[in-house]
């Protein structure tokens, strides 16, 4: 019985403990390292046409007039022929002087045309009014507190141009190194580090693995381009959302029945994260947006049996489903120490454990450098972060649990961009503890006066 206990509680310890992060995320992680290594050997060169077709890109605008010029100047300095380029600036009732910013960039850039709309609240609604002011080929929008890579609009119309069964595609979206640079303390960019090489190992590494199943969950919002004849066949996009940009993509996989692919070589640099405020709530945003879109489409299309064939699927399952089981599993940690595993055990298997998400990390880093060959500037740069992808798991730790508070969150707020913030909950958080332990205190205070005073009262007597 001895013998059998102890071969058991080994086995069920390492089923549990090892195997299940194996089987979920890291063996699908090399794998995906082998599928992409197999695409950059057999990678072919995207031919550029004869003529560059006419294109419409949107902007939305909301309180933009600090990064507005210089998205415009982004798009003035492309390599695409500001001939073939509509611009619609669509204001999305922004109370700063962004139109300002516009009147000074027509003068600026004089042979780029665009146009100033005025929208609705709402970025969706923004964005639906521009498409159905739109002319070209091809519909692409980009965040206006961003600028594009100079060749980015040209790598993907040649895309799509020398694919005419891709009608949607994504965009790589990555951090400004200078701006990352500028923060004057080492912690600071620290943070911003991390960010930059998760946002760079999930787009050129993740979704460029997604991209070969079509099995892409988002077409990013900050950078995504459409055949505009697909995009138009669509019901645009969905205002009753806060992740307009999940919606549109699982409405083109699910009703339209489209092909999503990224063009990762076509680059969109945005501003570094603010803050951990700015973290948390961006991060529970995305979350709180999965799961609304999550519940606006048929069941059928998303049940757990088709976890290991749908991409999207397993994304629900993962983020979702399962994330109650993992804050056990996290948990446990502790518990295994109570029930005889010596603390060198569990500390032992979690430093495998992270020494495998490590390694995937520098598998899809090699991945990622490789296909950044061709911006020999941000290649360097993200070269010189190799000891930044140590730390990675520790910050998807990190972001797992802020999104999983944006689960709890999400069960009694409505849609809304405005979150309350790490700093807000911090502050309701003490408020509401010392409330409630006013509470308790009152309580025992009522309780004690109560047993105590016939105490006092017979010693008063027996005094007198």
């Amino acid at each position: 019985m001895r013998l059998a206990t102890q071969l058991i509680n080994p086995f069920f310890f390492w089923i549990s403990w090892i195997i299940i992060p194996l089987i979920m995320e890291v063996i699908p992680a090399i794998g995906g390292f082998f599928v992409l290594l197999k695409g950059l050997i057999h990678r072919k060169k995207i031919p550029v046409p004869d003529r560059y077709p006419e294109i419409t890109l949107i902007i939305p605008v909301y309180n933009s007039q600090d990064s507005l010029e210089g998205c415009i100047r982004s798009v003035n300095d492309s390599d695409y022929p500001n001939r073939c380029i509509n611009v619609f600036l669509v204001n999305n009732q922004g109370k700063d002087d962004s139109f300002e910013v516009y009147t000074k960039c027509q003068e600026k850039y004089s042979d780029l045309r665009m146009q100033w709309l005025n929208a609705m609240q709402g970025k969706s609604r923004a964005l639906n009014l521009a498409i159905y002011n739109s002319e070209g080929k091809y519909i692409i929008h980009i965040d206006s507190d961003g600028i594009l890579e100079p060749t980015a609009l040209s790598r993907m119309v040649c895309r799509f141009e020398a694919d005419t069964s891709v009608n949607c595609m994504t965009g790589t979206i990555l951090t400004i190194p200078e701006q990352i640079e500028a923060y004057r303390t080492w912690k600071s960019r620290f943070l911003r580090k991390l960010e930059f090489t998760e946002y760079a190992q999930a787009f050129l590494a993740g979704r460029n693995y997604a991209s070969e199943f079509n099995a892409i969950y988002t077409l990013s919002g900050a950078f995504s381009g459409f055949r505009k004849s697909a995009l138009r066949g669509s019901w645009l996009y969905n205002t009753d959302t806060i992740c307009e940009d999940t919606e549109i993509t699982f409405q083109m996989k699910y009703i339209q029945h489209q092909v999503v692919k990224i063009c990762e070589d076509a680059i969109f640099f945005v501003g570094p994260i603010e803050n951990m405020d700015k973290l948390y709530t961006q991060r529970q945003r995305w979350q709180r947006g999965s799961l609304e879109v999550a519940r606006m489409f048929p069941q059928s299309k998303l049940q757990p049996f088709r976890m290991f064939r749908d991409t999207n699927v397993k994304t629900l399952m993962y983020d979702h489903t399962f994330a109650f089981p993992r804050i056990i599993w996290y948990l446990a940690l502790i518990y295994l120490m109570f029930i005889g595993y010596s603390g060198k055990v569990v500390l032992v298997s979690t430093g495998l454990i992270m020494l495998f998400y490590v390694l995937c990390g520098y598998l899809y880093f090699l991945i990622s450098q490789k296909l950044l060959e061709d911006f020999h500037k941000i290649r360097k740069y993200y070269l010189k972060q190799w000891w930044v992808i140590a730390f990675l798991p520790l910050f998807n730790l990190l972001v797992f649990f802020i999104r999983f508070a944006g689960i709890i969150n999400s069960i009694h707020t409505n849609s809304a961009w405005k979150t309350s913030t790490l700093s807000e909950e911090n502050t309701a958080f003490r408020s509401t503890v010392r409330r409630d332990a006013g509470h308790v205190i009152r309580v025992v205070r009522t309780f004690r006066n109560y047993v105590n005073e016939p105490e006092e009262k017979e010693a008063y007597e027996s005094h007198s």
